[in-house]
């Protein structure tokens, strides 16, 4: 399924022309118009779901893998020291194109840190608490 009206069904789909780096039956990466840093690229699905809760298994068993295949071509053709791997999911996650994609972002060893946050704290009763209520609503 494709939403006519999503940018991002359009880039996938070739209507919309975009800075490809990856290509198949079901995906195309392209590179971001707004990058965190110098090759960063957006895996794009062709089919329509919202966030990684739509997402069906078949495209879900592939991106992943697809991730780490061009984040080890960015780090064999670009000379970065590593990636990250971003998915947002919501607005408040920082989502904000509703079309699920999955951002491989190169990191160089002078670059910023763009993926970070303040470790917290809690107590074992607290994890105890918190994980009975994830595991009751799986």
């Amino acid at each position: 399924m494709k939403d006519e009206n999503c940018i991002f069904c359009k880039i996938a789909n070739g209507e919309i022309p975009s800075a490809t780096v990856y290509e198949d039956d079901r995906f195309r990466a392209i590179l971001d118009m707004g990058p965190a840093s110098k090759g960063h690229t957006l895996i794009l699905p062709k089919e329509h779901f919202k966030d990684v809760c739509e997402l069906d298994e078949e495209y879900a068993s592939r991106v992943l893998g697809l991730g780490g295949r061009i984040g080890a071509a960015m780090k064999a053709s670009l000379g970065c020291s590593g990636f990250n791997l971003v998915q947002n999911n919501g607005a408040s996650a920082g989502q904000t194109v509703f079309h699920f994609h999955l951002h491989v972002i190169p990191r160089y060893d002078d670059g910023a840190p763009i993926v970070t946050w303040d470790p917290g704290s809690a107590d074992i009763g607290e994890l105890k608490e918190t994980a009975e209520r994830i595991h009751e609503a799986l």
